[in-house]
Order: C-alpha cells, then sequence, then structure tokens
C-alpha cells in the first residue's frame, strides 16, 4: 500500500517519557472514583504563590471535585530568587511555576488580564492602576465559563489582606458573584457563555503565615474542615502533595516541607446561601443533577467495585459503556464535556495508549518544511487500531489502518509543511503593549488560559472497541541530557531573523560616542538581509546599515554601530530591524531557560533606550556582590565603571583595589558566605572604602549588616511618583558629583523602593530621605549613610534595581553619587 510517509518500526526495551505522563494503576481507579463526582470549585485570589496548594489538593484529590485557581496576575510585579528576570519575564516564569504546581495539585490554572504592577497598599490604588471594568468582567468571565457551586477567596476585601491585590481578588470574587448571574452585565459574554449562580462564595480565612485560626467573627457563619487527610490510593497526605506543588514556586523561594498530620482550615460565610456543615451543603454533587443520567451512574459503579489493579485494561468495555451513555445526554452541559474528556483519557490510560510527535529541531519558519517522528505504542492486550494520522499544514488525514501489536512502537517519519500563516510562538499576553495595566487580548475566548494553545498538532485517530477518538498532541522536540536523561522543549515557530540589542540602556554621559553592539541570528538556513539601527534625528550612526549573509539556521553575527549623541540631554528609543526579502523583522529573541520549567522564548521589540544626560562617577573599580539577580552591574558598567563579581572566592582577597563595593538585592538573604566575610568587609569601609548595600529583607543570615545596628522592616513606598523630601540638603550623596534635584526622581517606575530600615543608630546614621505613599505617615529609611573610620557605609532600600535596568535617568545620577562618594 503506498502511503504519503515513511513505517519504521522499531522495538526498544528503554523506558520513554511521553508528555502526557502514564498513571498508575492507583492513579487510574482515582480518577475512575472521579466519574461519579459532578461538583466544581473556583479559587481565586492574585498572585502566582497566594493559592490555599493544600486546598487545592484537598478539593482535587479528596472531595474530587472540578478545582480552579484564578489568579488575577502572572507575578509580573514580583522578585525573582533564581534570576535577573522582572516584568513580564518573571511573569512568564511563574506562569510556569503555577502550571507546575497544579499538575501535582490536581486543579486547573486560569488568569486575568491584570498586570502585577508590584506592591500596593489599598484596593483603590490597585483599581486606579488596572482597568478596573476588564479585570471585573474577567472575572465574571471565569465563573460564567467554569460554572463553580463554590467559590473561594484567599483574603478578605479589606485591609486585614495587606497587599492591596490581594484585597481586590476578594472583592472582585464577591462582585463576580453577583454580576455572573446577572444578564444584564457584560452581556457580550453571553455570545459565548451563559449567566452563572453560584451557591455560595466563602473566604477561606486567612492570616499571616499562612496559618489559619478560627475566624473572631462569631456573629458570621463558618465551617470548619479537616483538609490535612492521608490518601491511601495515592499513597500521601494532601499536605504532602500540597507540599511539593507549593515547591514549584522556586523564583518565590516558597520550597516547603510537608506537615503532616491534622489540619483545619476554617471558611468564613461572605455571600450566597451560608454552609452548615460543608462546602458542599444543598448541592448535588452527584448524577442525579444530570437528567436521565441514571445508567451512567450504575456503569460508573460497577467500574469502580469491578476494577482490577493488575489489569485496568479489563475496564476499558466498561469505560467504552460508559461513553456510549454520555454521548446520548446532553453535551453542551459542562459536566458532561468534563466526563466526556476523562473517560477518553482514562480509555488512553488503561490500555496504555503512549504517542506523540517529535520534531527534529526545536523550532522552524512558517512556511518551512518540518521533519517530524511520530510515535505510537499500545502497552495492553487490549484490540486498538491506529486508524489515521493528521497533522498541521496535511490537507487531510492519512489512513494507516494499522493494527497495534502489544508493546511494539511504531514510528512514523513525515515532513510538515508549516502554513505560512503561522504567528511567532510569543506568549498570546505578550502580543500587544500593555495598557492601563492590562495586557491586550483581543478575542473574548482566550482569556483565562494559563499559555498558548499549540498550533503546531497532531491528530491521532483510533479504533477501540468499535468506538473511534481522535486525539491532539502538540509537537514536542525532546533530547537526551547526559546529566538530566530525557528532556522535552516546545516547539517554536520563530521570525525568519531576530536582531538583539546587547544591552537594554545606554548612557551617554558626554557628547563621546558609544559602541551599540547588535545580534542577528538566521532562525532558517540561507538568510540573507541588511540590519540598521533606527534613531531619531539628532543621533548619528556609523555605519548607517550593515549586510549579514547567514547560511545556517541558528549562525549569529554580530555588528557594531557607532552611536554619537546630540549635545543636549535626550532620553530616546533605539531600535534594531532587519529587512529580509523586502520584509521587515524587529522583534529580539530571549529564551528563559531553568530546570524546573519548560524553556521558554518570547520575542520582544527589538530596542533599547538611549540616554544622554549629565552623569559623572569619580568611582571606576567596583566590586560587585550578586544576589537574588539583578542587573545593576550593566548599568554600571553603563557609567564606564569597571566591575568584578565577588564571591567567596573573590572577597578572600584584597579589597583595597575597589573604589566601591556594591551589594546585590537580597543577597544577606541568599548568600551564607557573606557572614564569613562581614567582618573583613567592615574593615574594607574603616580602612577608607565604600560599600552600598541594596534592600534586604528580615531574617538575614548576618545580625548586623553595617558598622552600626540597622533594624530592617517591611516598609515600603509603592507610589513611584511620591514626593522625596531631602531630610540633609548638604549631603555630598545629594551634591557630589552630581547635584540631585526633585527632577531625579521624575518617571521611576512601579515603586520608589521596598524593605526600608525600621530602626538605626541615629547617632551614626543619616537618613537621606523622607517619603510615604498617600494617606501614610512619612518613612526616613530608604537611605541611610554612615562615615565609618576613613570609608563610607550606605543602606539602600530603593529600588535600584528595577529603576537602572529601565534607564530612569536620575537613579543612574544618584546611584552615582553613592558608589564615589570615597573618591574625590
Amino acid at each position: 500500500m503506498r502511503r504519503s510517509f515513511t513505517f519504521l518500526f522499531l522495538f526498544i526495551a528503554t523506558t520513554l517519557s511521553a508528555q502526557v505522563p502514564s498513571l498508575s494503576s492507583s492513579e487510574i481507579f482515582q480518577n475512575i472514583k472521579k466519574l461519579n463526582v459532578l461538583g466544581s470549585v473556583l479559587y481565586i485570589a492574585a498572585h502566582p504563590d497566594d493559592e490555599n496548594t493544600l486546598m487545592l489538593s484537598y478539593l482535587s484529590k479528596d472531595q474530587m471535585v472540578r478545582t480552579g485557581y484564578l489568579s488575577l496576575t502572572r507575578g509580573d510585579g514580583g522578585q525573582n530568587l533564581i534570576g535577573a528576570e522582572q516584568g513580564y519575564n518573571i511573569g512568564v516564569i511563574r506562569t510556569q511555576e503555577l502550571l507546575g504546581a497544579r499538575r501535582i495539585d490536581g486543579a486547573q490554572q486560569f488568569f486575568s488580564r491584570a498586570y502585577d504592577f508590584g506592591f500596593s497598599k489599598t484596593k483603590d490604588e490597585t483599581l486606579h492602576f488596572w482597568d478596573a471594568e476588564k479585570v471585573q468582567g474577567d472575572v465574571v468571565w471565569m465563573i460564567r465559563k467554569f460554572q463553580p457551586d463554590v467559590i473561594i477567596t484567599r483574603f478578605p476585601p479589606d485591609p486585614r489582606a495587606g497587599h492591596g491585590h490581594h484585597q481586590t481578588s476578594a472583592y472582585l470574587a464577591e462582585e463576580g458573584f453577583k454580576l455572573a448571574a446577572d444578564p444584564n452585565s457584560y452581556p457580550d459574554q453571553l455570545k459565548f457563555v451563559k449567566p452563572w449562580q453560584a451557591k455560595r462564595l466563602v473566604w477561606n480565612t486567612y492570616t499571616p503565615g499562612f496559618t489559619n485560626k478560627k475566624p473572631e467573627e462569631e456573629k458570621t457563619p463558618f465551617i470548619s474542615i479537616e483538609i490535612g487527610g492521608y490518601n491511601p490510593i495515592l499513597g500521601k497526605s494532601y499536605t504532602e502533595i500540597a507540599a511539593e506543588s507549593r515547591s514549584q514556586h522556586k523564583s518565590q523561594g516558597f520550597g516547603s516541607a510537608p506537615q503532616r498530620g491534622e489540619r483545619i482550615d476554617f471558611f468564613l460565610h461572605k455571600v450566597g446561601q451560608p454552609a452548615q456543615k460543608s462546602l458542599f451543603d444543598n448541592v448535588d454533587i452527584s448524577w442525579k443533577r444530570i437528567k436521565g443520567s441514571e445508567k451512567v451512574q450504575a456503569l460508573i459503579t460497577s467500574t469502580i467495585k469491578n476494577f482490577s489493579v493488575n489489569k485496568p485494561s479489563a475496564s476499558i468495555a466498561d469505560l467504552l459503556k460508559i461513553n456510549t451513555e454520555l454521548n446520548r445526554l446532553d453535551t453542551a452541559n459542562i459536566y458532561i464535556k468534563a466526563k466526556k474528556e476523562e473517560v477518553r483519557d482514562l480509555i488512553v490510560q488503561c490500555a496504555g495508549l503512549w504517542f506523540e510527535s517529535n520534531p527534529n529541531e526545536f523550532s522552524a519558519v512558517a512556511g518551512d518544511l518540518a521533519a517530524v517522528n511520530i510515535s505510537v505504542v499500545k502497552r495492553s492486550d487490549v484490540p486498538v487500531k491506529l486508524v489515521s494520522l493528521g497533522w498541521i499544514g496535511n490537507k487531510k488525514d492519512s489512513l494507516v489502518n494499522l493494527a497495534l501489536n502489544q508493546n511494539e512502537l511504531n514510528a512514523f517519519a513525515i515532513k510538515a509543511k508549516l502554513p505560512d500563516n503561522l504567528p511567532i510562538s510569543q506568549p498570546y499576553w505578550l502580543e500587544k503593549p500593555i495598557e492601563k495595566g492590562i495586557f491586550q487580548i483581543d478575542k473574548q475566548q482566550d482569556i483565562g488560559y494559563p499559555e498558548n494553545r499549540p498550533a503546531t498538532v497532531t491528530h491521532f485517530t483510533f479504533d477501540i472497541g468499535g468506538q473511534q477518538f481522535t486525539f491532539t498532541r502538540p509537537w514536542i522536540f525532546k533530547y537526551a541530557d547526559p546529566a538530566e536523561g530525557e528532556i522535552y522543549r516546545p516547539f517554536e515557530i520563530r521570525p525568519a531573523v531576530t536582531t538583539t540589542i546587547v544591552e537594554p540602556v545606554y548612557i551617554f554621559a558626554s557628547a563621546e560616542p558609544k559602541t551599540v553592539t547588535m545580534v542577528v541570528e538566521a532562525q532558517k538556513n540561507n538568510v540573507n538581509g541588511t540590519v540598521k539601527p533606527e534613531i531619531p534625528a539628532g543621533w548619528k550612526s556609523v555605519p548607517e546599515s550593515a549586510s549579514f549573509t547567514l547560511e545556517n539556521k541558528y549562525q549569529q553575527q554580530y555588528f557594531s554601530f557607532i552611536i554619537t549623541p546630540p549635545i543636549d540631554n535626550q532620553e530616546v528609543s533605539l531600535k534594531a530591524t532587519a529587512i529580509v526579502d523586502r520584509k521587515t523583522f524587529d522583534r529580539s529573541i530571549r529564551t528563559i531557560s531553568y530546570r524546573h520549567i519548560p524553556s521558554q522564548t518570547i520575542f520582544p521589540v527589538s530596542e533599547a533606550r538611549l540616554a544622554k544626560i549629565d552623569v559623572k562617577t569619580t568611582a571606576k573599580n567596583i566590586g560587585y556582590i550578586a544576589g537574588a539577580g539583578d542587573d545593576v552591574p550593566t548599568a554600571l558598567r553603563q557609567m564606564d565603571c569597571q566591575v568584578t563579581m565577588l564571591n567567596a572566592a573573590g572577597l578572600s582577597k584584597d579589597l583595597g583595589q575597589f573604589d566601591a563595593i556594591v551589594v546585590g538585592v537580597r543577597a544577606y538573604n541568599t548568600e551564607d558566605y557573606l557572614a564569613n566575610y562581614q567582618a573583613k568587609l567592615m574593615d574594607y569601609v574603616k580602612n577608607g572604602g565604600t560599600m552600598v548595600v541594596q534592600y534586604t529583607i528580615p531574617g538575614q543570615k548576618v545580625k548586623q549588616i553595617g558598622p552600626f545596628p540597622i533594624q530592617l522592616g517591611r516598609e515600603r513606598v509603592t507610589e513611584e511618583d511620591a514626593e522625596m523630601r531631602f531630610l540633609v540638603p548638604e549631603s555630598p550623596l545629594l551634591n557630589t558629583p552630581n547635584k540631585i534635584t526633585q527632577k531625579d526622581f521624575e518617571g521611576w517606575v512601579q515603586e520608589r523602593g521596598l524593605y526600608f530600615a525600621a530602626d538605626w543608630d541615629k547617632q551614626n546614621y543619616q537618613a537621606l530621605f523622607s517619603a510615604n505613599d498617600e494617606t501614610e505617615s512619612a518613612k526616613e529609611g530608604s537611605v541611610l549613610y554612615a562615615k565609618y573610620g576613613k570609608g563610607h557605609y550606605i543602606y539602600t532600600g530603593l529600588s535600584f534595581f528595577r529603576e537602572l535596568p529601565a534607564g530612569v535617568t536620575g537613579a543612574y545620577r544618584l546611584f552615582a553619587n553613592m558608589i564615589s562618594v570615597g573618591k574625590k
């Protein structure tokens, strides 16, 4: 029989990792039991790591209800303990961490369009930044789409929640509870969903440290539930599952050890019908809620009773009967849809079916041919026929009609022509610029999804027991790492060429030119074109453009352009564009790669910030102790400083060579070795050195981080335009070598600062600034300056780690003064 692809029948003995993990018999049995439960809960909070993973584990694996977590944001404004990513880049990381957590605790993950702009102190401030109408609409949309019986919030809608985003998440949830049932509210959504009234909304009472206490509001109904039980089928308690889930939040440093034993959680009534004993009081979570489902329930009960741990495939006949009966019910019903998917997945698991598509490379360009290996194996004695295969770019499925032999791997090598109009694999929420604190997403149906729905897929159609099932699997690249073993990487669609500017900011302290380096990278073979920097009038580039010829895919070529600024001070954007075959390409490329998440590639517009400013620096040789990850060393180099990164080995050498030593954010929290060198650092200062310590959170590994006592706190100023009052106008930090004025505090991003000093030795430290958010008292711990011996010591909670990479020129001038204070 002639076929459009090549069959490669292989026999292998090694174990393969699949995109959809194979389940053990006990896990299959757990999921069969779940078929008998028809209930749902939507948990709502503000950020990744806000969710109560223990509660999600209990709901999903003990109560066995459909469980969802709606995080309003992707955590874009949080700190990063594992790298230098900030803003939407850390949001990409935390999105994947949440998905990893959900794979463990069994809940589904959703997001609104809200951008995490950093710490906020009030609900009003949060809703002023966000487009409140849209975020509220997203909450309503997810309630209508998920149709929860019960809604749970992690926080109260008031100051007890602390963070303004926390308050807002509870407020929008309570409003959404009512609005979702109102057909006059967000009527455009009703093209796709219908109004939905949940039975109740409760607050899973939160107290600092995530330790729940009995609610004090004795007059308000509440219930208590023991959620720390042990699941003998899974061989774990829910506290153990929850700890594994929470430990996925590695960028936030939330690795958790399981606490075995009883755990009581409290649920305070907020809206709807109060519960008396259970979250599901007066909610029928059995098949009785579906008309005409008696036969389905009887079949499921029989399947549970007859399940064989030694032979899960014996349950396939019953599962096929259940599938037949489900098709006779209202397939538009959300529970029928969900149970059909669960049954389909159980049939695959019980049959031991494993199938996937693996391209030979991890990326391609739209319009190109992609070589893909399709693999299918059946690891049971149940008769299964592979009827057909279909893939993107193939106009109709290719008939196979192949009876699968037990434990025989069937491999098909294909060449797929990718459609010319395939979009690049940019995370869908980053396709457009953020506006009014909102990711711009055009399609209503896209809102809520945690990540892109794969564009490159293969369809597998099987005949099992006379019924046909079609499953879709994304293409995914895999390879063997010598240390880690088999690793999967998402398949990417890339632009034909990318242009990346090496530095995000270029600071011009004079009219002298600087070299801007651009990297042109081919994402396919044989790419020829020109690259040029696009700059405003008044700036000059030599050369104006350059030609490139890249024969091989992933080949890079570096180009240097001499950029001369104008005489006057200016802040402008530089854009790198490439012209290939009369098409313009202006995307850079960045792959975010950590062991605990799949590699994520994003394609930001290729641009950098150019700033011609008056900034002088007398310190030139800087030692830098890296903390939790920041780009401050890059900014120092932009001020023509030589930067030496210092670790334990570097600190063991002579420090007198450095004009200043800068300590990165949270270094005193993350770097154990600093305790061994603190005395030496203080001697460095005493002997004439300058030391600048960026923010540290309470609980540092060194009891006293300065030459005189400092007590660290959690105070911060979140309003980036808050007035900065000068307490010591004559201080050298405000005058030399740059005269600091109020203008230097214009254009700051996200915040003024965080983790200010709460108390300090007033005789030896000078507080330089007073600042506060609106309606709050003044805070003076943002910058402390002390002379110690012959040297100078500075502690600062100002967020230089955000401002310098963002090109905030006033931050450069102030930081230059700090490192220069000891170098006349």
